[in-house]
């Protein structure tokens, strides 16, 4: 069996900076100070520490993705709630994956931006043979992982 590796995708810097300003909702962004610490920070791609300063964005990971690849997804399009540093940060620190040790959705897409399936993963362990499974099939672009208890988007997984 063949082992491979994949690598979570944080926002990328330039959806940072402009998030950092005004969310994809339109709304203004303005950053707070986390007093209890453990939000999951999508910039860094780790929980969030007592004291730092975040914020908390609507951000459209499938619009942004669609914008650069000419894909449509319709109706597939959706926004959401995501914490990111209030200011530019250094980014992960490693390239595993993060946010494993609760149920999460892995939600397949294809090119065109239509989602082509799911699958709740509830172990850790589970995450590198879901990913196997998703990107056996040609037509899965990328993946979505999502936080179960509130749906909210964590990171993308992209082919190769």
């Amino acid at each position: 069996m063949t082992t491979t590796a994949y690598t979570a995708r944080p926002i990328s810097p330039r959806a940072l900076k402009e998030l950092r300003t005004t969310d994809d909702a339109g709304r203004r962004t303005d950053g707070f100070t986390d007093i209890e610490g453990g939000s999951p920070l999508r910039c860094c791609l780790r929980r969030s520490e007592p004291g730092e300063r975040i914020a908390l964005v609507s951000y459209a990971p499938l619009r942004r993705w669609a914008s650069k690849t000419g894909a449509a997804p319709g109706a597939y399009d959706e926004q959401g709630p995501v914490f990111i540093h209030a200011e530019e940060c250094a980014g992960p620190a490693g390239d595993a994956l993060p946010f494993t040790g609760a149920h999460r959705t892995l939600r397949r897409y294809s090119a065109e931006g239509h989602i082509l399936g799911g699958r709740l993963v509830q172990e850790p362990g589970g995450f590198q043979q879901a990913f196997l499974e998703a990107f056996d099939d040609p037509a899965v672009a990328l993946v979505h992982v999502r936080a179960v208890e509130y749906g909210c988007f964590l990171y993308e997984v992209r082919r190769g």
